[in-house]
């Protein structure tokens, strides 16, 4: 195994995402409810529950908010009920765009995502025209401190892990799609626990964006994830040409 560059997209857009803590809490209480009303209350029954409350504890939501999610979504609270949408898109310069999301008026929320492409210069899509050029791929980050390279490559190779990469104080581990929690639960098996499981869409291929086009983009970008009922903003654009307002 060999580590390369292709995760710059997902970590860089984490990163942003991450700086916004304000709605944070809110759009993972959502998917932790949804995901208790889909597939049941119980971690370790749920892939996907188990995944959310990974991530609640990753940013230290607190336990009683993460359990009054799983009870509101299993049905022991009122509340909301929400639906999830997935919307295509093309923003400025043609670059790839895939939203998911959740919400409890769809008709309202696809009327603001489509303002949001139309005052961007972009423009909402067809389902499939853009999620082709996407690949769902399981992503776990492990602390340097806590596994060796040699050990790690031992193990993942063991775990059925496709690659990683050196992250600075982190190790970034891929796997296919389907794998998320046979990695993840292997590790830990092993005493490796990760710090965060997430499932992502990877880009086929990065796309640049020339400086005309580049801060139309990172702004798009930025109030896509802004939006309350959006959850995650996936697009094929190189980071590394994006300029934001406050870099």
């Amino acid at each position: 195994m060999a580590g390369h560059s292709k995760w710059a997209n997902i970590q860089h857009r984490k990163g942003r995402q991450d700086a916004k803590r304000a709605k944070i809490f809110t759009k993972l209480v959502r998917e932790i409810t949804v995901s208790a009303r889909l597939g049941g209350p119980d971690p370790e029954a749920n892939p996907r529950l188990r995944s959310a409350v990974a991530e609640a504890r990753v940013v230290n939501m607190p336990a009683d908010n993460i359990q009054r999610a799983i009870d509101k979504g299993a049905g022991n609270a009122d509340g909301d009920s929400y639906e999830e949408f997935t919307y295509e898109g093309y923003g400025p310069g043609g670059v790839a765009i895939l939203i998911e999301g959740l919400t409890d008026n769809r008709n309202r929320t696809a009327a603001e995502i489509r303002s949001l492409f139309s005052r961007a210069g972009g423009n909402l899509a067809e389902n499939g025209s853009v999620a082709w050029q996407f690949e769902r791929k399981s992503l776990i980050t492990v602390a340097k401190d806590s596994v060796g390279e040699v050990r790690l490559t031992e193990l993942l190779i063991e775990c059925g892990a496709e690659d990683f990469e050196d992250a600075g104080e982190d190790w970034i581990v891929t796997a296919a799609g389907t794998d998320l929690h046979t990695v993840a639960d292997g590790l830990s098996a092993h005493g490796v626990e990760p710090k965060s499981s997430q499932w992502v869409m990877v880009p086929s291929n990065e796309m640049d964006v020339d400086s005309e086009v580049s801060g139309q983009v990172a702004a798009m970008l930025d109030k896509l994830e802004d939006q309350d009922d959006v959850q995650k903003v996936w697009s094929n654009v190189n980071p590394e040409t994006l300029v934001y307002e406050d870099s």
